[in-house]
């Protein structure tokens, strides 16, 4: 699989809202939530004008010229925040797309990204069943608190 990570383009930043979607962890046997539920401010927050605040940043992936994964950050007080300043992760690929090293390579480009920026941190909130607390951990994130559901994770850059 030919795979090429870049920033993505202002037309593109729609495409946000469908990986936002994707990005909601469904355990086995339960049902998806409506699409409607990406609408919810908690949700809005990672997506809504994104492209408008310096700390914007986002990457997509392709796949024989589709775009079928992004990982952006901001600067947002979502699940995963831990302190102002500190830009907070979101990550996903299309289903058929998982598992192949993909979301890897593109948290490795946004770290990278970060560092280059002078970040000195960054950080991310899990749900506790979701495979890729495995993925997140072998790229740099450690556990720094929980809750009944989720991880927070931070990645000292």
């Amino acid at each position: 699989m030919n795979i090429n990570i870049r920033k993505i383009n202002g037309n593109e930043y729609k495409l946000l809202n469908d990986f936002l979607y994707e990005a909601i962890f469904i355990p086995e046997g339960v049902e998806a939530p409506p699409r409607e539920i990406i609408n919810a401010s908690e949700l809005q927050v990672y997506v809504q004008d994104f492209g408008t605040q310096k700390d914007d940043i986002c990457f997509v992936a392709e796949v024989e010229g589709k775009i079928v994964g992004a990982v952006w950050v901001r600067i947002m007080d979502d699940y995963g925040h831990v302190e102002d300043g500190v830009p907070s992760f979101a990550i996903s690929l299309y289903k058929e797309y998982r598992r192949h090293g993909i979301g890897t390579a593109m948290m490795k480009q946004m770290i990278t990204e970060l560092k280059s920026r002078g970040y000195k941190k960054t950080s991310l909130a899990v749900q506790k069943e979701n495979y890729a607390v495995k993925m997140y951990k072998n790229v740099g994130f450690e556990i720094v608190d929980e809750n009944d559901e989720e991880y927070i994770m931070v990645c000292v850059l």
